[in-house]
């Protein structure tokens, strides 16, 4: 399986380091790009994102990239990262509400500034550090990895889709939440692959050889 990516540049996202643990994991070419034609020759695409998902939606549209990413997603294996994930949702508490690209049916909903676990304990917001991810589903992206293994997250508002069928991967964190999304081509995880280490490597190694079959 050829491993041309295109990682999605809107600018917004660590897309240095993506495209280093991409190339890690053993791609074997890949385009930091906002060129379409780019984006859709490739075998494969990356939207990676961090910071404000208002911000990253703007520019995403003000780059006509929406578009190329919806198409994207039914052509070829598709891989949404943190923001990169929760904009494949429909909506956003984020920024005051945020209409985003709704490939997902769900909202994407802050933790809180209350946040507790059961015990009572108070939980910082963001969430930020090493978490355990359960999967739910039998997936090619989880591939070699434990159930249970853990990720590297920051992230202040968590994804909550609709249908459950559509959930890979849960995670704990004063609430239960998608910690990974599913659904025909598209894969999508809350955490960070290219920051978590050995199973993130494996995540992406993954990517890089699914067909976007499960």
């Amino acid at each position: 399986m050829s491993s041309h990516v295109a990682v999605i540049d809107y600018g917004m996202g660590n897309l240095h380091s993506v495209a280093k643990a991409l190339e890690h994991a053993g791609a074997r070419q890949v385009d930091v790009t906002s060129d379409p034609q780019v984006i859709l020759a490739a075998d494969r695409v990356l939207l990676p994102g961090v910071g404000a998902i208002r911000d990253c939606v703007s520019e995403l549209r003000q780059l006509e990239l929406d578009g190329v990413v919806r198409q994207a997603a039914k052509e070829k294996p598709l891989l949404g990262i943190c923001v990169g994930m929760q904009m494949l949702l429909e909506h956003s508490e984020e920024n005051n509400g945020v209409d985003c690209l709704g490939l997902f049916p769900g909202k994407v909903r802050f933790f809180g500034n209350e946040l507790k676990e059961a015990d009572g304990t108070r939980l910082k917001v963001p969430h930020m550090g090493w978490n355990q991810v359960k999967q739910a589903i039998d997936h090619p992206l989880w591939h070699r990895i434990e159930q249970d293994a853990r990720f590297y997250f920051v992230h202040s508002y968590y994804a909550a889709p609709d249908k459950s069928g559509q959930l890979a991967g849960r995670c704990h964190y004063g609430v239960d939440f998608a910690a990974a999304l599913a659904q025909d081509n598209v894969f999508a995880t809350q955490f960070h692959p290219e920051k978590s280490h050995t199973n993130g490597l494996q995540l992406l190694s993954n990517f890089l050889a699914w067909d976007g079959r499960w």
